[in-house]
């Protein structure tokens, strides 16, 4: 399996390499040469599976012999043992062909860990097969942060640095970032919003001489682990309900696009999926993009979901090149108007996106109704990501008929504010995690500036 830029001036890669390299020297983002297929009758075979089983399967032709069958098998049997439910992603049913796909069952209560735990082990086993150290930077607007460094905390090979922004994002987001007491980890609070620090992640695999020769890596969703990772819970989700026999929907909480852009490839792989819905919340460039082709950046607005609080949603250029034929010079071209201003996307492309996504766009005081409403509804306690979700899927769902899977994307209690501001008393943290509150941070606050950023990381790395 080799892999391909976006932006089609970077060499093609293996995974190996994919996976070490993450963002393409030319700005764009790797997505598969060939995009592997499952006939019916393999997908029939996996009803019933174990989720690891699956997982492996439908990995492997990703990973294309980069590591032996054992050792893959392995490392995904060890990524899913650190979840707290046996069925890893379990189903719950929440009214008349509505389901709800719980993925926060991880270390860290977010779907993050789904694809983390298992980049932190593929980062760790290529390093030390190549005797090499690396150096992680990654941004993050809550969840993806702590879900790197729970992966990557044990890892030998690694220096792990992450970024975000100071004060917008939830004291227990923070907590499972900073709390973390290893060697290898180091937490940055950057003094601006989320866009600017992974405006200075890109800047730095843009130019990498600050770290003097030492290999710079990628955890954000622009490493295609990640997306590999995530389809796999399309996949196992769809056959406990009938897939391929029949077809399904998925609702998505969306913000960057990497979850979105996960089940998409599952159903170009052969999953039979009928509508995809993105929810967004207050921050609604994808809904825009779909709704009414306003493809522009917009100034952030801080909300109750702030995991989704993104304007400029990286993985959407995944699904572009896709739209567009694989035309590189067509993707480099919109991208080049959305970055002065605001663009619009051909009739074409647009007409097809449209035929497959739906979108719908919620704003905090919804998202407070809907957290009572689902409450009142379904006896479940919906984060506020989550709850975004729920409504659009009831707004937008093409017909009752076919099964509606909703992403549930953390658990509540990483949002207790919020919870407590549709007036409930709270959401109480895992008994494992009683301390969080408690215990000692440990970060370092800095100013929206790459100089300072680099110098800060390039003294700390090992």
């Amino acid at each position: 399996m080799r892999y391909i830029s976006t932006r089609g001036d970077a060499p093609a890669l293996n995974f190996e390499e994919v996976v070490l390299t993450g963002l393409a020297p030319d700005g764009g983002l790797y997505v598969p040469e060939t995009i592997p297929q499952f006939s019916h009758d393999e997908l029939a075979a996996m009803a019933g599976l174990p989720y690891t089983e699956i997982a492996f399967r439908v990995m492997k032709p990703f990973v294309g012999g980069a590591i032996a069958e054992d050792d893959f098998r392995r490392i995904v049997e060890d990524t899913y043992a650190t979840f707290k439910h046996d069925a890893v992603v379990p189903l719950k049913q929440l009214s008349h062909n509505h389901h709800l796909l719980e993925l926060f069952h991880g270390p860290t209560l977010a779907f993050k860990d789904v694809a983390l735990q298992l980049l932190g082990r593929l980062l760790d086993h290529f390093l030390a097969r190549r005797g090499e150290r690396g150096v992680i930077m990654g941004a993050t607007s809550g969840d993806t942060g702590s879900a790197a460094i729970e992966g990557c905390r044990a890892c030998d090979q690694l220096d792990i640095f992450i970024l975000h922004p100071h004060e917008r994002v939830s004291a227990v987001q923070r907590r499972q970032m900073t709390t973390v007491d290893a060697p290898n980890v180091h937490n940055i609070a950057i003094q601006g919003d989320f866009d600017d620090a992974q405006a200075m992640v890109k800047a730095s695999f843009a130019d990498q001489s600050f770290l003097q020769g030492r290999r710079l890596i990628a955890v954000n969703s622009i490493n295609w682990a990640r997306i590999m990772a995530q389809i796999v819970y399309y996949v196992a989700s769809a056959v406990a309900l009938g897939a391929p026999h029949r077809e399904v929907a998925f609702t998505v909480p969306s913000a960057n696009f990497g979850n979105l852009f996960a089940g998409y490839m599952a159903r170009r792989m052969g999953l039979p999926v009928k509508q995809f819905v993105i929810a967004t919340n207050a921050n609604d460039i994808l809904h825009r993009t779909i709704a009414d082709n306003d493809f522009s950046r917009r100034a952030l607005q801080a909300t109750l979901a702030p995991s989704m609080d993104i304007v400029v949603s990286s993985n959407f250029e995944r699904l572009l090149f896709e739209a567009y034929g694989r035309d590189s010079v067509a993707v480099r071209d919109l991208l080049g108007r959305f970055a002065e201003g605001r663009a619009a996307i051909d009739d074409a492309p647009l007409a097809q996106l449209r035929s497959l996504f739906s979108s719908y766009s919620v704003d905090d005081e919804t998202i407070l109704e809907v957290i009572r409403e689902a409450h009142a509804h379904t006896g479940e306690l919906l984060d506020p990501h989550t709850a975004t979700g729920y409504r659009a899927a009831m707004r937008c769902r093409a017909d009752a008929t076919t099964p509606m899977i909703t992403l549930a994307t953390a658990h509540p209690a990483k949002f207790e504010d919020a919870i407590v501001r549709a007036g409930f008393p709270g959401a109480p943290l895992p008994e494992a995690m009683a301390d969080l509150m408690s215990a000692p941070e440990r970060f370092e606050v800095l100013p929206a500036e790459l100089a300072e950023v680099q110098a800060y990381v390039a003294a700390k790395r090992r």
